[in-house]
């Protein structure tokens, strides 16, 4: 590192140019500091390892497995929060246990590695997450299936789930009508129903998967819209004053019509009534009293057009469902309750209710990655920052028309886009999410994106205190030095890697999302064409900063399975230079002052 006298005058770097011009008496000598050579990127070997929970109370035991039939002897273990090393230890067997530390709400990685001659072999990474209350880091995942499965294909899913640190599931369409979701035979449920979409319901697989989800502590929570009911719901007490019209005279109800195999239309009613509002929350103390849900997953249709209430004044469904979430959490204040904002239909109301944390299911017109990134924006200034947001955005859609794969690429880098920008992506159940109809599993994931998506999930966990809590998102001043890339600050454009930071009191994060060679910037990918991006080696950066640089480190999802790696740099003045390793998606570099 070195400084400049402040005789010397010089210009402004321009964007792909590979030193400074200065002027001053005498020589002229470029200010533009040479990027050292980097230490050699480790070498992966990826032996399976998992945790016994899905997160963690701070002060508890993690229990990690390994194989360690590929682990020499020489293999340790060390634990960082961002690259800052808590502790390490020998691994001496297939099993080992961590006491995290007491802090709340941090991420960790643990790092099995060995080092000869100066030279490190990563041969296992997992994430860790330490937060006394999932909503703070919300991972949702879902269940769609509720037919009579056994104790072993119910504890394979959740093990499954727990791998991607999955901390909330939404029990999907497991209920009987949406007006009286858990069916009584007279004093107790019953054990058998039928859903809407004429499936057979059992209430002992329900139970046996929030009870297979709380031994992973993971949250429960079931499903069902805020004002649906089926045909003919007067019989189970519904008013006809509560219902929402077409008209002002109260003669067409709001139908969501349903054909075959659907057991019912939908018949819609206003979520700001007060006695919907009593009706709905006597059931949902109903459900649980008898099934141990941790909350309410509440779904909406979107925008209806105009409608009206029984008495002919106009609907404003919009701005409805934030009573409705009130005084749902009133009558269980120790319950969790989230709510769907479909298209962000009503979500200005919904991120001021007493929601736990924001969901958004994307629709046209928000197509673009740029649109995904507008969306998790919008939910942070509307929550004055205080909620995380969950997008539903349902990937490779007309292919999952037809039964076969996932794209790889299309789901890792929508995924780069939505966790670098603080957001999580609900896509993980029995199977991975293609349809807005959770039951549908005509796409499978193909090996590669099983591995892919293991490091995402660990690396959003690993790092969630740099990518979900705090920081201001900013623009900064790079460049590439010699022409392996062509940056642009975000938005992302095709044919470029697109740059954007996030600012903390003693650090700058930047990340890098590869588009050079992507054939869509259409987020869904609804064909499956997108492609792996090219794999840039040893690109010479230069920053602008204006204060000293203490540390420059890197992390990726894509390399050594997310473990955090130290940069060589040289500083002259408000000028940094270092040396990119590899981009193939995605990688955080992280500037430490």
């Amino acid at each position: 590192m070195s400084t400049l006298n402040s005789n010397f005058k010089y210009l402004i770097i321009l964007p792909l140019i590979a030193c400074v011009s200065f002027s001053c008496k005498g020589a002229e000598p470029d200010v533009t500091p040479n990027a050292p050579a980097n230490v050699a990127t480790p070498t992966y070997v990826n032996v399976s390892i998992a945790t016994d929970k899905a997160v963690y109370k701070p002060g508890d035991n993690v229990i990690f497995t390994i194989d360690n039939s590929a682990l020499p002897a020489t293999a340790k273990v060390r634990y960082k929060n961002a690259n800052t090393v808590i502790s390490e230890a020998n691994v001496t067997g297939s099993t080992w246990s961590w006491t995290t530390p007491t802090t709340d709400f941090k991420g960790y990685i643990a790092e099995i590695y060995t080092t000869v001659n100066n030279v490190e072999t990563i041969y296992a990474t997992i994430g860790i997450d330490v937060s006394s209350d999932w909503k703070k880091f919300p991972r949702y995942g879902f269940l769609s299936k509720f037919g009579i499965l056994s104790t072993d294909e119910i504890n394979g899913v959740i093990s499954n789930l727990n791998r991607f640190h999955i901390n909330g599931l939404q029990f999907y369409d497991w209920q009987n009508k949406h007006q009286k979701p858990l069916p009584m035979s007279g004093s107790v449920p019953a054990s058998s129903w039928k859903d809407i979409g004429n499936r057979d319901i059992y209430f002992s697989t329900v139970e046996k998967y929030i009870n297979a989800a709380h031994g992973y502590n993971m949250k429960a929570m079931f499903y069902d819209l805020v004002y649906g009911a089926w045909d003919n719901a007067e019989t189970d007490g519904v008013d006809k004053e509560w219902y929402i019209y077409t008209d002002n005279t109260h003669t067409n109800r709001d139908i969501f019509a349903l054909s075959s195999p659907f057991l019912s239309n939908l018949n819609l009613l206003d979520p700001a009534n007060s006695g919907w509002q009593n009706y709905m929350a006597n059931e949902t103390k109903n459900v649980y009293k008898y099934l141990a849900f941790d909350g309410y997953h509440m779904d909406q249709l979107g925008d209806r057009g105009t409608r009206y209430k029984y008495d002919g004044s106009f609907m404003n469904l919009s701005g409805s469902f934030k009573s409705y979430i009130d005084a749902i959490k009133a009558a269980a204040p120790e319950k969790y309750n989230v709510m769907n904002a479909v298209a962000q239909y009503g979500q200005q109301g919904i991120a001021t209710s007493t929601s736990d944390f924001l969901y958004s299911e994307v629709w046209s017109p928000s197509d673009s990655y740029n649109d995904l990134v507008n969306i998790i924006k919008q939910n942070n200034t509307m929550s004055s920052n205080s909620k995380n947001t969950v997008l539903a955005a349902y990937m490779n859609y007309d292919k999952a028309n037809t039964v076969g794969y996932f794209n790889t690429p299309s789901i890792l880098m929508t995924n780069a886009v939505i966790f670098a920008f603080g957001g999580a992506h609900l896509e993980l159940g029995e199977h991975m999410l293609c349809k807005e109809y959770f039951p549908n599993d005509n796409l499978a994931m193909k090996d590669d994106l099983k591995q892919s998506l293991v490091n995402y999930y660990d690396f959003l966990v690993a790092y969630q205190n740099l990518l979900r809590n705090g920081g201001t998102f900013n623009t900064i001043t790079i460049a590439s030095t010699d022409n392996k890339i062509s940056l642009s600050a975000w938005p992302a454009a095709q044919g470029k890697v697109a740059v954007f930071g996030k600012k903390f009191d003693n650090s700058q994060v930047i990340h890098l999302i590869n588009f050079t060679n992507s054939t869509t910037q259409q987020w869904r990918d609804k064909n499956g064409i997108q492609v792996m991006p090219v794999l840039v080696k040893d690109t010479k950066l230069l920053l602008t900063s204006d204060r000293t640089v203490k540390n420059i480190w890197i992390a990726s999802p894509d390399v050594a399975g997310g473990a955090s790696r130290k940069l060589n740099f040289a500083q002259v003045g408000n000028k940094v230079s270092f040396i990119l390793p590899e981009l193939r998606y995605w990688d955080m570099v992280v500037i430490e002052y």
